[in-house]
């Protein structure tokens, strides 16, 4: 079974990633800040499943660290098959409102984390001419967002990234999946700080394995994309239809009414 590297990993949609593989006898390569929760989980799926587990702890926010953590890996001799981009968060509140800082973090992480671990990674899949990549975009990608504004235009560097590079890499066997999941039971919510968005107390928030099965799920079919869930898929295709005059306002309502501070 090959081995899969996933950052994130610590929690929510990582966390639940790193079980699914590990089910089907996958050798793991783990990723996140948390040193401690890490070991717990790679404890936990080598007694459950008697598979090989790597833990690399770094923050994917700071810079450079995409390349140490390919360094580690090449260090250790390991070999990537698949690679699910998870880590990212984001941020609540008017722009004109919230910290550059943690925006230049989000960005850091959420795009260029990302693309770096892809580059590196997806070298030598091509080498190979196999691999699987897994990109953790959003419903977010698909119209802008107020309110959450760097948040949403990193998503929507995540899919069309994701879409251009399924392009470049079929003839050479590698997949490059993006996946465009909802809100989700994952502490995204609380870490954003987005108690105030009406949207989280319209829409059904599932919990973070149902939906990362499809994700899995997608990733092994090798499709381009895929949005889980009826009101996701519904919401992605109202987006193409409805203008943007529209939609960017109905946003605006859906994820509350700040005001500048």
């Amino acid at each position: 079974m090959p081995t899969a590297l996933i950052t994130g990993a610590s929690s929510g949609l990582g966390l639940e990633f790193a079980k699914i593989h590990a089910a089907k006898g996958g050798d793991l390569i783990l990723v996140a800040r948390s040193g401690d929760k890490l070991e717990q989980l790679k404890t936990e799926l080598i007694n459950s499943h008697q598979v090989k587990v790597h833990i690399v702890v770094k923050d994917l926010g700071a810079p450079n660290a995409a390349q140490e953590v390919y360094d580690e890996v090449k260090k250790q001799n390991l070999r990537v098959d698949y690679l699910i981009n998870n880590a990212g968060f984001g941020d609540f509140g008017l722009f004109v409102n919230t910290s550059w800082e943690k925006e230049q973090q989000m960005m850091q992480l959420n795009m260029i984390a990302l693309s770096q671990l892809t580059k590196l990674f997806v070298k030598d899949m091509v080498e190979r001419k196999s691999g699987k990549i897994l990109n953790i975009a959003s419903t977010a990608s698909f119209q802008p967002g107020p309110t959450m504004a760097i948040y949403y235009a990193t998503k929507a560097f995540v899919y069309y990234f994701s879409s251009a590079l399924y392009n470049e890499l079929k003839p050479y066997g590698i997949s490059v999946t993006s996946f465009h999941p909802g809100p989700t039971k994952t502490g995204f919510q609380d870490a954003a700080d987005m108690h105030s968005s009406r949207l989280l107390k319209l829409m059904p928030v599932p919990d973070a394995l149902p939906v990362a099965k499809k994700g899995y799920a997608a990733m092994m079919k090798g499709k381009r994309t895929a949005t889980p869930g009826l009101i996701n898929n519904i919401f992605q295709i109202s987006s193409k239809l409805t203008p943007w005059g529209i939609i960017i306002p109905v946003t605006r309502y859906l994820q509350g009414s700040e005001q500048v501070k």
